[in-house]
């Protein structure tokens, strides 16, 4: 639960190379267990890490690496989902604190959460500019858990609606300067896409190992041959891909536009794979309960968030853009 927090707050002290292998082993076995894990070290950890004032970190970290608390990321709303900019909850000043009301949606680790980072509106600028961020404990009151979602795949990790009703925070656990919450937010999400880039790696891995053995077991003709042989070429690329955005990360170099490519390229590559596989395995593949199954009921999921690929496109074309 640690993995990227420094030893001096309790963590583990790797980087972001590490914790995608991590979150990729993880997958590999269960894909709900990775993108709970995932959440919290990316996402909903180190915003305190890259942004926090030295009380925040010695308070919030070691809670968070030693798993006392699990960490949750609370931007998307129902009315912004890709344009997180217009996000409408709002943060209103309030004596010595803040007072936040909202609803977030698609939160991971909901109602398991100890600590929510939470976006809301502390101006009047309708879009990035008005934006900050917030540390919000799990058991204040005015915190609950709403609709909590019964999804296609990805059944081990709770997904659901974030309320914030008249919810009092001291200005201590204000992440960053107000306004600065959008530039917090993105950053975060690069990361991110790193770690769900290793979520994909794990179950695309998954299919290509199940696949190979039930060929083993059962014998194989050559147009399963072929597909098996394209599968893991695929997903050798995506991992060279994703290998290479986190190596940027962990060096402090540029990295926005490699993540973006890893996680549209892992995830896509996790997709066809799986449905590859079963393919591969016929009928008894699509009996529920069959891994082959799960595989794509779990890998549909990460197309769409930490960025839809489509978002991930518009950040590529962007940075592939930019003069100067």
């Amino acid at each position: 639960m640690g993995v990227l927090i420094p030893r001096e707050y309790g963590g583990a002290g790797l980087d972001a190379l590490a914790f995608a292998i991590c979150i990729e082993e993880l997958a590999q076995a269960c894909a709900s267990t990775a993108v709970i894990v995932d959440v919290h070290t990316s996402v909903g950890t180190e915003p305190i890490l890259l942004f926090g004032d030295e009380a925040q970190k010695k308070h919030w970290l070691p809670r968070l690496a030693s798993g006392e608390l699990l960490g949750a990321f609370a931007l998307t709303e129902p009315a912004s989902g890709s344009d997180a900019a217009s996000l409408q909850a709002t943060a209103r000043r309030s004596g010595a604190g803040y007072v936040l009301n909202g609803t977030k949606v698609f939160i991971t680790n909901i109602g398991r959460a100890g600590l929510y980072v939470v976006f809301a509106r502390t101006g009047p600028d309708e879009k990035a500019a008005g934006v900050s961020a917030f540390l919000v404990p799990g058991d204040v009151p005015g915190v609950r858990v709403g609709q909590v979602f019964s999804k296609m795949g990805l059944n081990g990790s709770p997904t659901g609606e974030l309320v914030l009703e008249d919810v009092v925070v001291p200005a201590a656990n204000r992440l960053g300067a107000e306004g600065a919450g959008f530039r917090i937010a993105m950053r975060a999400l690069d990361s991110g896409r790193i770690g769900i880039s290793g979520q994909a790696l794990g179950i695309a891995q998954a299919a290509v190992d199940e696949a190979r053995q039930l060929m083993l077991d059962r014998g194989h003709e050559q147009g399963d041959d072929f597909a098996l042989a394209d599968m893991a070429t695929h997903v050798e690329s995506a991992r060279l891909l994703a290998y290479q955005a986190a190596w940027l990360c962990s060096r402090g170099l540029p990295f926005t536009r490699q993540a973006s490519m890893a996680k549209l390229h892992s995830t896509d590559t996790a997709m066809q794979v799986a449905l590859d596989a079963l393919q591969i395995a016929g009928d008894s593949g699509t009996v529920s309960g069959s891994p082959f199954e799960r595989h794509v009921r779990d890998a549909k999921a990460l197309q769409i968030y930490e960025g839809s690929n489509q978002v991930q496109r518009v950040v590529i074309a962007r940075e592939l853009l930019k003069v100067g």
